[in-house]
C-alpha cells in the first residue's frame, strides 16, 4: 500500500537519484610514465633494462639450481647452462618485441616443463649411466630432441592462425580468471622459497614494499629530477639487502647452519663465478646432437601447449600494464608462433627448458609503471652480453635464491591484480559472471593441488597407466593451474547463454573492435611489423 501523503496535501518528496558512478571505465590504465612506444633517455633507459635482467635472472637461477644436479651436472655445467638459457632468452625476446606480439615481454624459462623434464631425468634407460657427466650429456641431449619437437605444436597453433581463431572466444570473464591464475600458480617460488632464508627474503619484501610504494614519489636530481626509488625499486633493494646477506656470511652468522641454510643464505657458496669462464659465446648443438623419443616429445607437448596458454595471459597483461590497446587476435597468434620459435632454439642450443612470457618481468612493470619497448629490448642485449661474458654474469648469478623470491612475491601480486582489474568491463551484479569467474578460479586452484599432492605421496600422477607418454600429457596438463581456470572459465562462458546476457554484460564490447587489425588506428600503432616485414606478412 502506498504511503498516505503528508499533511496539509504538499506533494510527496521525490526519490533520491542514484549516487552517480566514481570510477571510471577505461580501456587503458592512467598514470604509467612511459607506455609501449615511449622511449626514456638512453641511460635511464639502460639501467632499467638491467633491472630487468636481474628479475628474468632470478628464475633461470631458481631453475637450473633444480634440474641441473639432477641431470648429473656439476657447477661448470650449471654456469654453463644459465649461460645458455641467458642468451637464448635475449635472442628471443629481440624477436618478440620486434616481429612477435611487439609487446614488452621477455621469454623466460618456464616452471610448467618440470614435471616432464624431471620424467626424461628418472628414465632408467639414462640413470643407468654411471658417470654423472656422461649422464649429464645424454639427458641433455634428451630434452633438446623433446624440445624441437615439442615446439611444432606451439609453431603451428601460432602460425596457422588457430589459436587466433580461439582466443576470439575469449571475453574478458575468462581472461580475468586465467591472467589471475598464471601469476598465483607460481606461489611455491615465491613466500616458499623466502621461507628458506627469511634473514634475506623478508627484508627484501620489506624494502621493496617501502621504495615502490610508499617512497615512490622522492626525487634526486642528477642533470634532472628522477624518482628514483619509483623507478629502480629492485636495484636500490638489490644492492643494500645483498651487501646486508655479504655481511652476514663474512662475518660467521652461518658458520654453524645446516647444510640447506648455507646454500640458501650464504654469498659464496654459489660457486657460478669459479666456475664461469671468462668469454664463453653459447652455440647450436653445443652437447651433442639430440636424440629423440616420441614419449618424451608428447610428454613435452602438454607443457608446450601449457606455456602456450601461460603466454597468451602474459600478453594480456602486458597490455593493460604497457598502456597498448587489446591485442588482436592474429597479434596474440602471431606471438604465439614465434614463442614456438623461442622453444625451438632452446632444443637446439640446449637450455633444458622451454620458453614462455615471463610473469615477473610484467609485474616490474606494473610497479614502475614503464612499459617501453626499448627497454625490454635492452634487457634482451643485457642477457646476451653477460651469458658471453660468463664471470660478470655469475657474479649476479650467485645472488641467494631467497632474495630473487622475496621480489617474486611482489611482482606476481601485481599481475594477479590485473588479472582482476579486467572484470570491470564485466556486468558483476550478475550471478552468472559471478559463478564462472569464481568456480574457475577454485577450480584452478583446488585441480592441480589435489594432482601435486598425489605425486608427492606416491611418487607419480593420478594418471597411472601402461602408457608413460600419456600419463606425462594428463598429468601435466591438469597440473597446470593457467589451463583448469581456462578450460573452465571459457567453457561456462561460451554456454552459459541467455537472452538475458548481454555482450555488454560478458565484456566483449570492449574487444569487439580490437578483434579486426584495421578496426581501430591505434592496432597499428602498438602491433604493427616494421615496414619490410609488414609489407610480406600483412596483418589478416
Amino acid at each position: 500500500m502506498a504511503a498516505p501523503p503528508p499533511a496539509g496535501g504538499a506533494p510527496p518528496a521525490k526519490a533520491e537519484p542514484p549516487p552517480p558512478m566514481h570510477h571510471e571505465i577505461m580501456e587503458q590504465m592512467p598514470g604509467l610514465r612511459y607506455c609501449i612506444h615511449d622511449n626514456p633517455d638512453w641511460p635511464e633507459a639502460i639501467i632499467l633494462g638491467f633491472q630487468h635482467y636481474i628479475i628474468n635472472l632470478g628464475t633461470i637461477v631458481l631453475f637450473s639450481n633444480i634440474i641441473v644436479p639432477l641431470m648429473g651436472g656439476n657447477d661448470g655445467d650449471r654456469a654453463r647452462v644459465i649461460q645458455t638459457i641467458l642468451f637464448v632468452s635475449g635472442l628471443n625476446t629481440l624477436l618478440q618485441t620486434t616481429v612477435g606480439s611487439r609487446l614488452p615481454v621477455i621469454l623466460g624459462v618456464s616452471f610448467t616443463y618440470l614435471v616432464p623434464i624431471l620424467s626424461i631425468i628418472n628414465t632408467p634407460r639414462l640413470q643407468r649411466i654411471n658417470d654423472d657427466h656422461e649422464r649429464f650429456k645424454h639427458t641433455m641431449r634428451e630434452i633438446q630432441g623433446a624440445l624441437i619437437a615439442g615446439s611444432s605444436l606451439q609453431i603451428i597453433l601460432g602460425f596457422s592462425g588457430i589459436w587466433g581463431i580461439l582466443t576470439r572466444w575469449l571475453s574478458p570473464v575468462a581472461i580475468a580468471p586465467l591472467v589471475v591464475m598464471t601469476a598465483l600458480g607460481l606461489y611455491p617460488w615465491g613466500f616458499p622459497q623466502v621461507g628458506k632464508c627469511v634473514e634475506i627474503g623478508i627484508p627484501t619484501i620489506i624494502l621493496a614494499l617501502v621504495f615502490s610504494q610508499y617512497l615512490w614519489h622522492l626525487r634526486v636530481k642528477v642533470k634532472k629530477h628522477y624518482h628514483v626509488f619509483e623507478l629502480f625499486p629492485v636495484l636500490i633493494t638489490l644492492l643494500l639487502v645483498w651487501g646486508y646477506a655479504y655481511i652476514l656470511t663474512v662475518s660467521g652468522a652461518y658458520d654453524h647452519a645446516s647444510v640447506g641454510g648455507q646454500r640458501n643464505c650464504r654469498t659464496d657458496r654459489a660457486n657460478l663465478i669459479q666456475s664461469a669462464p671468462w668469454v664463453r659465446v653459447p652455440y647450436p648443438l653445443e652437447w651433442g646432437a639430440p636424440t629423440f623419443d616420441a614419449g618424451h616429445a608428447f610428454g613435452i607437448m602438454s607443457a608446450v601447449f601449457a606455456s602456450v596458454v601461460e603466454s597468451t595471459a602474459g600478453f594480456y597483461a602486458a597490455y593493460r600494464l604497457s598502456g597498448a590497446t587489446p591485442p588482436p587476435p592474429f597479434v596474440i597468434s602471431r606471438g604465439i608462433g614465434w614463442g614456438g620459435i623461442a622453444i625451438l632454439l632452446s632444443g637446439i642450443f640446449g637450455t633444458a627448458s622451454g620458453t614462455t612470457v615471463s610473469i615477473e618481468n610484467i609485474g616490474l612493470i606494473g610497479i614502475t609503471r614503464i612499459g617501453s619497448r626499448r627497454v625490454i629490448q635492452i634487457s634482451a642485449a643485457w642477457m646476451i652480453v653477460f651469458s658471453i661474458f660468463g664471470k660478470f654474469g655469475g657474479l649476479f648469478a650467485s645472488i641467494p635464491v631467497p632474495l630473487f623470491a622475496g621480489f617474486f612475491t611482489i611482482l606476481f601480486g601485481i599481475v594477479a591484480a590485473v588479472g582482476i582489474s579486467s572484470l570491470h568491463f564485466v556486468n558483476m551484479n550478475k550471478t552468472r559472471n559471478l559463478f564462472i569467474v569464481g568456480f574457475a578460479l577454485y577450480m584452478g586452484f583446488s585441480v592441480p593441488f589435489y594432482f601435486y599432492q598425489y605425486r608427492q605421496s606416491a611418487g607419480y600422477g593420478p594418471v597411472h597407466t601402461d602408457g608413460k607418454w600419456f600419463n606425462d600429457i594428463v598429468n601435466v596438463f591438469f597440473s597446470s593451474n593457467a589451463i583448469v581456470a581456462l578450460l573452465i572459465a571459457a567453457l561456462l562462458d561460451n554456454t552459459m547463454r541467455s537472452k538475458q546476457i548481454t555482450a555488454k554484460d560478458r565484456g566483449m564490447h570492449w574487444f569487439h573492435r580490437f578483434h579486426e587489425f584495421s578496426k581501430d588506428p591505434r592496432n597499428e600503432e602498438f602491433y604493427k611489423l616494421p615496414y619490410m616485414l609488414h609489407k610480406y606478412f600483412p596483418p589478416t
